[in-house]
């Protein structure tokens, strides 16, 4: 079975089944260009580079592992200020997400979409995933409307164990 017909049929978020990266690249690289030609905006060379490691796995990374790939892949360095630009610049168009509490980047499944960020973390392998449900933004919302608070933006980070982690090393993919 293929992995985009596997990823439709099965619950768990698709960095918790194997699959295809590639996939998931090509889909955000060709989600970053649309978006970008719609708002006038470059996707120069170095940000799709960023862009796409950053979709290399379901694990979000910090800035200077970042800044470490962009050196093997290039004859000369990149400064953190030239990647955080870059960085900077993907958040600014809703392609990436900030992972707060492990201030590392995390690609965005759905970035023509506005939404509040939710995210599962996998504190053994380290994949985190977003969850695309409104129920969480709804409570949040509710409980806040109830104490007469405005909500501006919100981050919740959930941490735990992924179905492939829970089940254990045998249901892991190599390198996992």
């Amino acid at each position: 079975m293929n992995s985009k017909i596997t990823a439709m049929t099965d619950p768990r978020p698709i960095a918790c089944q194997p699959h295809n990266h590639q996939l998931c690249i090509d889909d955000a690289v060709a989600s970053a260009q649309r978006i970008c030609k719609s708002k006038g905006a470059r996707l120069t060379p170095l940000r799709k580079q960023v862009l796409i490691l950053v979709w290399q796995s379901h694990r979000p990374l910090g800035a200077y592992t970042i800044m470490d790939m962009l050196a093997q892949t290039s004859t000369r360095r990149v400064a953190p200020p030239t990647v955080y630009r870059a960085l900077d610049f993907l958040l600014q168009y809703k392609l990436i997400h900030r992972i707060n509490s492990l201030n590392a980047f995390l690609g965005c499944p759905d970035p023509g979409n506005v939404h509040q960020n939710y995210f599962l973390i996998c504190r053994q392998c380290g994949i985190a995933t977003e969850c695309l449900d409104n129920s969480l933004g709804n409570s949040i919302a509710q409980v806040a409307d109830s104490a007469g608070f405005q909500v501006k933006e919100q981050s919740v980070e959930i941490v735990g164990l992924c179905p492939r982690c829970q089940a254990g090393p045998k249901n892991r993919e190599p390198g996992q």
